[in-house]
């Protein structure tokens, strides 16, 4: 064998639609395809396109520590490219947002002096624009995961956007199949009343994963997110839009 690479690229939300060209080919030409998508249809595709291929989600276990998966999952591809093999490896949505194992196996990797690269797609934020009709650009946008939000003491800017990730697993860093544990889920929403008014409308998304189907765009009054999120049954992404563009809310 020649000297391993790795190449990092994203499946899109919409694996069959939003994959780019770049990541198909790569996909293609690699001599072993290392997936994290959870998606059956994306997967079929993904192996019809390279028949070699290795499931990341198997370093999942139910009730277990994510970390330890994201670390199972880096010593997985960086023994691959150090055996001397084309790896690519393929993780849902934007392979560079919310994905540290690709990250940390990149930075590994190019210590070593191996050939690391990443390749952009398609992220559930890109999506939530899209959806929501809001430009980041125009009124500014702030986005947090939502543990980090609350550990950290971040305070928002109520003058822009706010997008929250992870909601239905705050406080919360195992890995569960059936929903996360919501149980401090009161407390981020305690947090967030301190910079926005009671009735303010926030709204919990998720992407469409599926051709012709719709997103999930649950709107409901800031005061309810306590309620909302168990009700959304995992749903973790939280929008805020800013209050200035808001109307009819009333104060906390």
């Amino acid at each position: 064998m020649g000297q391993g690479s790795l190449t990092v690229v994203g499946s899109g939300i919409q694996a069959l639609g939003q994959m780019t060209e770049e990541a198909r080919r790569c996909i293609e030409q690699a001599d072993r395809v290392l997936h994290a998508v959870s998606d059956p249809l994306a997967v079929e595709w993904i192996t019809r396109l390279n028949p070699i291929t290795e499931n990341l989600l198997t370093f999942y276990r139910e009730g277990g520590n994510r970390w330890g998966a994201y670390r199972g999952m880096v010593r997985c591809i960086h023994d691959r490219v150090a055996d001397g093999e084309r790896i690519c490896a393929v993780f849902y949505g934007h392979p560079g947002v919310f994905v540290y194992p690709a990250h940390e196996a990149i930075r590994l990797l190019r210590r070593e002096g191996f050939p690391a690269v990443m390749l952009p797609g398609i992220s559930a934020e890109d999506c939530l624009f899209a959806d929501l009709g809001f430009d980041p650009l125009e009124i500014g946008c702030q986005a947090f995961e939502a543990t980090d939000f609350l550990l950290r003491g971040r305070r928002p800017d109520p003058s822009g956007c706010l997008v929250l990730w992870q909601v239905d697993a705050v406080g919360d860093n195992t890995y569960r199949r059936q929903g996360n544990d919501s149980r401090f889920t009161s407390i981020l929403q305690e947090r967030l009343l301190q910079s926005y008014p009671a009735g303010h409308e926030t709204v919990l998304y998720a992407a469409a994963v599926f051709p012709l189907c719709p997103p999930v765009i649950f709107r409901f009054a800031l005061q309810n997110l306590s309620e909302a999120v168990p009700r959304s049954r995992g749903v973790g992404t939280l929008f805020l839009p800013p209050v200035s563009l808001v109307s009819g809310t009333q104060g906390g």
